[in-house]
């Protein structure tokens, strides 16, 4: 039970485990965000008891020295310092951890709001992207391989490059979230904050999924991807099946990318090729269309300014020519 903050903080806290179960209890969160979230506090926990500090005591200047931790903590994965951004969300979901705490008068502010976090750009994006080219080789090497599992990695690939799905959600689906709808194959999935999203299937990704339903094992319910033991694939095995395929297509940054590198490209290849941003923005389930604007990797290129397209339409009409002659 969480026993509201009176005259003063408790010289024992109440166990820190029972704040996080009801912190997450009251967020809209997919499992891999929440388990997410449950990390980043407990590694804030950790460094409170490595440094003699009452988390419930905690003020902005130990929040500080914390961030400066972590921004020379060397990530595993990369062998280089944790990005900003990377240090930027998890104070963020620290901040989040103790606007709930105050909200239920277990601390009498929030020191995370104080802090000095990293700034970080609004249109930065830290994940590696891939050109449409690197996506074509990434595909094709997709549907060189053979094996039990050749056609259900390739549904996979087909759905995260076709879509832009992000890789939870297409881990996440069952063999009951495909269907027909107004003349379209469909798929329909819990995207970010636990919004219901339904997705039409284009030619491509229809068929490789409908190819690997061919060689599932036969069922009317489970995930909709399983692996060989019967299990539903997770994001560590596509996260290993994107670089493995992606250097087998000779991508050169092929080990620093991940499943959202094909999302990115979905953006940045959907505006080249004329999609209005709205409609993007749509598809990628944003609430900010400033979100997918940094999902686009060319929104920088010069052949995009508009001015051009001003300029022809003007020099179409004719009129102007008149009034200058």
């Amino acid at each position: 039970m969480l026993t509201p903050r009176t005259a003063s903080l408790p010289a024992v806290p109440v166990p820190l485990i029972e704040f996080t179960d009801g912190w997450l209890a009251n967020r809209r969160l997919s499992a891999h965000t929440r388990a997410a979230y449950r990390r980043d506090v407990a590694q804030w926990l950790a460094w409170c008891a490595d440094h003699d500090v009452e988390p419930l005591r905690a003020s902005f200047l130990h929040v500080n020295a914390y961030a400066r931790r972590l921004e020379s903590t060397v990530d595993a994965r990369t062998n280089r310092p944790l990005a900003p951004s990377s240090v930027a969300r998890k104070l963020s979901a620290l901040s989040s951890w103790y606007g709930f705490l105050h909200r239920v008068e277990l601390v009498a502010a929030n020191p995370v709001g104080a802090a000095d976090r990293p700034r970080i750009a609004r249109d930065h994006s830290a994940t590696v992207g891939l050109t449409a080219g690197e996506v074509d080789a990434l595909l094709a090497a997709a549907a060189r391989e053979q094996g039990s599992t050749a056609a259900r990695n390739r549904a996979i690939v087909a759905l995260l490059a076709d879509l832009g799905l992000r890789v939870g959600e297409v881990v996440a689906l069952d063999l009951a979230d495909l269907g027909d709808e107004q003349g379209h194959r469909t798929i329909r999935f819990t995207g970010k904050g636990a919004k219901p999203r339904r997705r039409a299937l284009p030619p491509g990704a229809a068929a490789a999924v409908d190819a690997y339903l061919l060689v599932r094992e036969p069922s009317g319910d489970g995930p909709l991807f399983r692996t060989l033991r019967g299990g539903r694939v997770d994001r560590h095995a596509v996260f290993r099946l994107v670089r493995r395929l992606a250097k087998e297509a000779g991508v050169p940054a092929w080990s620093r990318l991940s499943p959202h590198s094909l999302r990115h490209a979905f953006a940045t290849s959907a505006r080249e090729e004329g999609v209005p941003l709205e409609d993007v923005q749509d598809a990628m389930g944003h609430a900010d269309p400033r979100t997918t604007r940094r999902y686009d990797r060319d929104r920088h290129n010069l052949d995009r300014d508009p001015a051009y397209t001003i300029w022809a339409a003007r020099n179409r009409r004719g009129d102007w020519r008149r009034d200058t002659v």
